[in-house]
């Protein structure tokens, strides 16, 4: 792990990330908070969510309370991204639109990680749970951060996340429509082509340009 624990976490409202940073606060880490916004499509529904879910966990009472007033950074970084993923839904990049969607967020990731001085970039992710979590497709994700990933729940069932969430608390935060599937396809793709990916991103802008334009957007809201 190196001498430095410090992470940034990409949050959302749904059940397994929040899991996954309070994982990790009982290992010590370090973590500031990542959240994408579709807000301009969805409404703000995933941002309350996800806000709501990290005062959870810092409200909390015992141990890992307290690890969280420790070590959970007491801001969230804001990056309001609908219009950029909106480029992926043309018919030449929709069924791929989940894993351009994870590069850009681990692209913005590294970027955002690097000024908080993170040396990892912690997800929710899990093996096979989505279209996205093949191992082609994370390799295909992972490939746009230096930053080394985290996924403590790498190999678990979902049934034993969602105890873990009800453990913590924060299930009943976190149950409802998960809103950034709103612009997605209904046949995503699980075994993704590099050269196509890259083709699709330079035919949308560029992914880098497309980062730029919403990092230019970025805010940050005190937890």
């Amino acid at each position: 792990m190196g001498q430095s624990k410090v992470c940034i976490a990409l949050v959302s409202g749904g059940i397994d990330s929040p899991v996954a940073v309070a994982r990790m606060l009982k290992q010590g880490w370090t973590i500031h908070c990542l959240h994408f916004s579709q807000e301009e499509i969805t409404g703000p529904q995933g941002k309350e969510k996800t806000i709501a879910l990290m005062r959870h966990l810092l409200s909390l009472e015992g141990k890992l309370g307290e690890l969280a007033r420790e070590n959970l950074n007491r801001t969230i970084t804001i990056i309001p991204i609908a219009q950029q993923l909106a480029k992926f839904t043309e018919h030449w990049a929709h069924t791929e639109y989940f894993i351009h969607m994870k590069r850009m967020f681990h692209l913005i990731g590294d970027i955002i990680g690097k000024q908080k001085g993170a040396t990892h970039i912690l997800t929710g992710e899990n093996l096979g749970q989505v279209s996205s979590q093949t191992l082609g497709n994370l390799g295909a994700i992972e490939q746009m951060s230096e930053l080394t990933p985290l996924r403590p729940l790498l190999s678990f069932d979902k049934r034993y996340i969602i105890d873990m969430a009800r453990e913590i608390g924060t299930y009943d935060i976190s149950v409802g429509v998960e809103v950034c599937d709103a612009l997605g396809p209904n046949r995503p793709t699980t075994v993704a082509n590099q050269e196509w990916l890259e083709k699709s991103e330079q035919r949308a802008g560029g992914l880098n340009i497309l980062c730029d334009e919403a990092l230019g957007l970025k805010y940050e809201l005190n937890l």
